[in-house]
């Protein structure tokens, strides 16, 4: 399973402990996983890919040209740290809810976003 640069969960505002456990078994399989603490929320990695995001109890993964499509169909929001940022459009967008529930699907969605950070 992944791992956690460790600190007390009451320290990570923007996810709870359980929330973070929950994902972190249902990628398990993707391989190399770490989570790490950044900007109020915690970074993904793949074998020290920066792959993803979770900041406020929702899951963002890195897009590119090819897999952006996809999240945009399915109604994802792109990251924005702040509401006001609207201008500001990251390449990291939110997980739908049935990919998250599907341990499967979810890591195949996680390697594409591997493979999007790693182009």
């Amino acid at each position: 399973m992944g791992s956690l640069d460790r600190a007390p969960f009451h320290t990570l505002m923007a996810v709870t402990g359980q929330y973070l456990d929950y994902l972190l078994g249902q990628l398990a399989g993707l391989g190399g996983l770490e989570a790490r603490r950044m900007f109020g929320g915690l970074g993904l990695y793949s074998r020290g890919t920066f792959f993803g995001l979770l900041y406020k109890e929702r899951l963002y993964f890195k897009t590119d040209d090819s897999t952006r499509p996809e999240y945009e169909a399915r109604g994802s929001e792109a990251f924005r740290p702040r509401a006001n940022l609207k201008k500001a459009k990251l390449t990291y967008y939110s997980v739908p809810a049935e990919v998250l529930e599907d341990e499967d699907e979810l890591v195949r969605w996680a390697k594409k976003a591997v493979a999007a950070a790693s182009r």
